[in-house]
């Protein structure tokens, strides 16, 4: 198995991006390693249908069981947890999406600030010259938002604004939802069917 892939969810409106495109990296056998921010727990709860326990392992039991993930292949870790694979470069995961990304999270990224394990995973990921997207979901962005944006891209790091396109007529939410986690999975290198591409019938 390659190594496997960390989502984070952050507090930004959309959790909806972050959680298809976690139920898409299980279905095509992917590895997870899945971090949830307090607010992005907050959000989960407030946007779908979803109650996410607190606590990772509760959180991770409850995930595998609806998204019907195989033993083993989702791995729930804490705001605190060190000890977390991610939180070293000794481990690092191959890629890190953080989906979404609050402008507070892509600050903290920028400004190389490690207060919890979502900035260090991110951390890791620079350094050890990983792939690591950033769906930023926001708007207007501040100066102070752009300036951060420009730090990560020029320190390697993929920026992708939620910004699904409409060339497509879409007839519905999930619709808008799957064209951005078609562009990540892109980015990933992982097979998918979400939607057609430029030019095809």
């Amino acid at each position: 198995m390659p190594d496997p892939i960390a989502v984070a969810i952050t507090g930004a409106s959309g959790a909806q991006y972050g959680l298809r495109l976690l139920q898409c990296l299980l279905e095509a056998g992917q590895q997870v390693y899945l971090m949830v921010s307090q607010a992005g727990q907050i959000v989960i709860n407030t946007e779908t249908d979803l109650k996410l326990p607190s606590q990772p392992k509760e959180a991770q039991n409850y995930l595998s069981q609806h998204f019907g993930s195989r033993p083993g292949q989702l791995q729930v870790f804490g705001r605190q947890q060190w000890t977390a694979p991610v939180a070293s470069g000794t481990h690092p995961p191959r890629a890190l999406v953080i989906c979404p990304c609050t402008t507070g999270t892509l600050a903290s990224v920028a400004n190389g600030i490690c207060d919890d394990l979502i900035d260090r995973a991110a951390d890791v990921v620079l350094k050890e010259r990983r792939k690591l997207i950033l769906v930023v979901r926001e708007t207007p962005f501040s100066s102070i938002h752009l300036q951060n944006m420009l730090t990560l891209s020029q320190a390697g790091a993929v920026i992708m604004p939620a910004n699904p396109g409409f060339y497509f007529c879409p007839q519905e939410v999930n619709d808008l939802v799957d064209f951005m986690v078609a562009r990540i999975l892109d980015h990933l290198g992982i097979e998918h069917q979400l939607s057609k591409r430029w030019g095809e019938e």
